[in-house]
This record gives structure tokens, sequence and C-alpha cells, in this order.
């Protein structure tokens, strides 16, 4: 997975991180290149890359994508799946 140009990081709050990284990969492993295991996971859409990483207190993620359009895009594209599987947890992003 090569490194794009533009990237964001968001540290978001959760008691299971595991279990996020876990079904976001299960479910977009269907469709697009995915690693992961209990610790972390990557994932390789056509708008860019995202890496989960377990993190204290949370979970981790960074997008990254070709030009800051695409980014804010995959940003919310991942904001979006992760609430999903996030079920009966409330998540908040704050990216930087």
């Amino acid at each position: 997975m090569k490194a794009l140009p533009e990237t964001a990081t968001a540290t978001v709050t959760t008691e299971k991180p595991s279990r996020l990284i876990n079904r976001l990969c299960k479910h977009w492993g269907h469709k697009f290149p995915v690693q992961h295991d209990e610790q972390q996971g990557e994932i390789e859409l056509p708008i860019g890359n995202c890496r989960l990483q377990v993190a204290e207190g949370g979970l981790q993620v960074v997008v990254e994508a070709e030009d800051s359009e695409q980014l804010q895009k995959l940003q919310q594209v991942v904001a979006d799946h992760l609430e999903r599987m996030a079920t009966g947890e409330a998540l908040s992003f704050t990216w930087q």
C-alpha cells in the first residue's frame, strides 16, 4: 500500500476497537484488498487507503487520498461505515 499525498487521522473513542476493525475489514473484504488482525487493518479503496489501529482508549483511523476532495469523501465513507459497524455505540470523529 503506497502512501498518498493527503492524509487525515482521527482517534475514535470505543470500548471495542478490535471488533470494529474486524467488522469493517470483513465487510469491505468482498470488494477491496484488505489485510487485518485483532490489532490493525488496512483497506485499499478506489478513492484511497484506510488504516485502522487499536489505540489507547479506542481506535486510530488514518485515511489517505490523492487530493483533498477525495480525502473528504473518504473520511465520510469510512466514518459512516464505522458508525454502522458500531451497533449500539455512538462514535465521534475529529479529523486532523
